[in-house]
């Protein structure tokens, strides 16, 4: 399909609100003022006058054509003026009309904040959702819930602090549907002490930087991966190290995402809680095992209810599960059976995502005919009205592109036991300073409305190879934060 623009140069949203209506999809781009041949095009076109501009798009989709145009003045955003139309046109032309309307970006929350900001009322804030952004009141709300579930955390937050993120990017395999940083054991055990060596360098290395800066350590998470794919020792040599690097009197949660059923022992979550984790994650993405199957997980929903256990055995009074929508070969049923049972068992956090098709992962490469039409909406209108009949909360949310049926990933919380890192850097207010292969550091500056990133090298090999290099990368901290004072 061609998209053609005339007159502006709005490919970059434009395209996201054409990909809510035929996702997935490699356009032709083009810039004349022509309408352009062939059956299928989108025509985009900005006429500029002294005082406003006339805005109209002509779109042509299976063999159907629909035309938008309006005025617009010289104050008002031509962009968002031009997507409402695109949005309006394709609706027409498809029959589809996506709940989240022309918001494209990946963290939806941000609108009402910005509304919130202004001291609009929610009515006002409902009203300004659905006019600027075509946004439905179902989304609406779950927006609007997770701004006031955030609220009090980000008053609270101390602008002096940082979060640490640990990366372990160690999976014992590699799911159909996945996309991280991540390798499996079979293919790197080689490369695993060397990488613990180095990885304990750096915490080291950072702790010294945070000192000299006087940053104060909020939140700890080890990510990954698969945290739990390394043995017992060996997290505990981690997290002694971190413990040793750092002034821990001052954090407030500690994550360890076990993620992996198949990889959790008694010793493992023994070993994380003695040593100062708070929070754990357990997640069995589905609670049926042929579907677990399917996408190439290799464990059963046996050993997800033991590892469970073991968390409750251990101590752990915080427990998150993440559970995924849209899976292949999943059903309305068996989806709503993972959500009952997770309910029933008490997890603190459930984190209910939407399937998305990314390039990166093998689930896009092997896709099935008929992927992309799957009853992930339903899902998730499951989960929403179950989680909040019992007493489960929306406290953060974001979406990715190519997520079926244009949905969001959302964490839902008992009162009280919202995760704060989740809540930090998906609202991008606290510094979150990362170690370890694939690592993204994200360096915060809210007086200054400063964000700077730092990446760390991507595969465990080249972070080994070119470990000094990487190092020298932590400099930039200095350089920021001499530059914010």
């Amino acid at each position: 399909m061609t998209l053609c623009f005339s007159g502006n140069d709005y490919k970059y949203e434009l395209e996201g609100v054409m990909k809510l209506f035929i996702p997935a999809t490699l356009f032709n781009i083009v810039y004349e003022d022509k309408i352009p041949s062939g059956d299928e095009f989108a025509f985009v076109r900005k006429k500029q006058f002294d005082n406003y501009a006339l805005l109209y798009v002509i779109c042509s989709y299976n063999g159907k054509r629909a035309r938008k145009v309006c005025k617009a003045g010289s104050d008002e955003d031509h962009e968002l003026c031009l997507s409402r139309l695109l949005f309006k046109a394709m609706s027409e032309l498809t029959g589809s009309t996506p709940k989240w309307g022309i918001i494209t970006g990946i963290r939806p929350v941000k609108q009402v904040n910005r509304y919130l900001s202004r001291n609009m009322t929610e009515d006002e804030i409902f009203t300004a959702m659905q006019k600027d952004y075509l946004c439905s009141d179902e989304k609406c709300g779950i927006a609007m819930k997770t701004a006031y579930a955030q609220k009090k955390i980000l008053d609270e937050h101390d602008k002096n602090s940082f979060s640490l993120y640990v990366s372990i990017p160690f999976c014992p395999t590699r799911c159909s549907y996945c996309s991280f940083v991540s390798q499996s054991i079979e293919q790197c055990m080689g490369q695993i002490p060397e990488y613990l060596d180095n990885l304990c360098k750096e915490i080291e290395y950072t702790g010294s930087l945070v000192r000299k800066l006087g940053l104060t350590l909020d939140t700890v998470y080890f990510g990954g991966g698969t945290p739990t794919t390394l043995e017992a020792d060996q997290l505990e040599r981690l997290m002694k190290t971190i413990a040793a690097s750092f002034d821990m009197s001052h954090v407030r949660e500690y994550t360890v995402e076990a993620g992996r059923p198949d990889t959790i022992t008694y010793e493992k979550l023994e070993t994380i809680k003695k040593n100062g984790c708070t929070r754990v994650s357990i997640n069995p993405q589905t609670l049926s095992d042929s579907v677990l199957e399917k996408i190439g997980r290799k464990h059963t929903t046996e050993q997800f209810f033991k590892a469970y256990d073991i968390a409750r055995q251990v101590g752990f009074d915080c427990i998150n599960t993440d559970i995924i929508a849209g899976l292949p070969s999943d059903t309305p049923e068996s989806f709503a059976h993972t959500v009952d049972k997770l309910i029933e068992l008490g997890a603190e956090n459930i984190t209910v995502h939407t399937l998305s098709i990314k390039r990166a992962a093998r689930l896009n490469r092997d896709r099935e005919e008929g992927l992309l039409e799957n009853p992930a909406d339903k899902m998730v209108g499951y989960a929403t009205k179950r989680l909040h009949e019992s007493g489960y909360a929306p406290y953060y949310l974001y979406r990715q592109k190519n997520m079926l049926e244009n949905l969001e990933n959302i964490g839902w919380s008992k009162p009280g036991r919202e995760s704060l890192y989740n809540v930090y850097i998906m609202e991008e207010v606290q510094t979150i300073i990362a170690v370890g292969a694939g690592g993204s550091t994200k360096l915060v500056d809210l007086d200054g409305k400063r964000l700077e990133r730092v990446f760390n090298y991507k595969f465990p090999l080249e972070y080994n190879k070119h470990f000094d290099l990487m190092l020298e990368k932590k400099n930039e901290l200095e350089e920021f934060y001499a530059q914010k004072k």
